[in-house]
């Protein structure tokens, strides 16, 4: 091989690795930096929430408790996750904890009417249909407390959900303007929900926090 072109070949691949390098380096500095801020998001809201979290027993009285929605199965009943926030909600009433129930969902949603499905489990277990009120346009956690606030008039509530969600939730209520409580709910889930879950609360909680500011 004439040594000048074996030269130039491999000054060439010396090139491309030393781009490749860069590319990656790059990659791997983009990376921890959005690992950071994730991190540093959901620990804001496990601050932003501290002293605000408890169980059933320890939950303080309050007007209204808000169940946000989840999805339902095929026949239309609550799945486990929402059912787990539902008979909190329950226990709260019976405890003499909540004077009202606040449901927040999507009525419309592809998995089904969580709406209705999670009014039918109440009245099911002989809550008072008087006392349960209902936002079909509950979308999300933060249109869930933001519309309570102001269209439903809430000031004072606990809202329930699981331990992953949680902060999230009080988080999102109590910068609605909303003196908000929560409450763990339970879950008779799969290892890979939960998994599946606690990856999606990590994730979710850095828009949450652009949110809090933005608003």
């Amino acid at each position: 091989m004439d040594a000048t072109k074996g030269g130039s070949a491999m000054a060439v691949q010396s090139g491309k690795r030393r781009r490749l390098r860069r590319v990656l380096g790059a990659g791997l500095v983009v990376a921890g930096g959005l690992v950071l801020v994730t991190a540093g998001a959901n620990a804001a809201m496990w601050a932003m929430s501290s002293g605000h979290r408890s169980d059933v027993a320890a939950a303080p009285g309050v007007p209204v408790v808000i169940v946000p929605g989840a999805r339902v199965a095929t026949d239309g009943t609550p799945m486990a996750y929402l059912q787990g926030r539902l008979d909190v909600a329950i226990e709260l009433v019976d405890a003499g904890k909540a004077g009202e129930i606040l449901l927040s969902g999507d009525a419309g949603g592809t998995s089904g009417d969580e709406i209705a499905s999670m009014t039918r489990y109440l009245l099911e277990r002989g809550i008072d249909p008087a006392i349960v009120r209902s936002d079909g346009e509950g979308l999300s956690t933060r249109e869930t407390c933001e519309r309570a606030r102001s269209i439903y008039g809430v000031e004072r509530a606990i809202i329930v959900s699981q331990y992953q969600h949680l902060p999230r939730a009080v988080a999102l209520c109590r910068a609605a303007g909303i003196e908000a409580d929560g409450v763990v709910a339970y879950c008779d889930c799969r290892r890979s929900t939960e998994v599946r879950n606690n990856i999606r609360e990590w994730l979710a909680a850095p828009k949450a926090v652009a949110e809090m500011v933005l608003r």
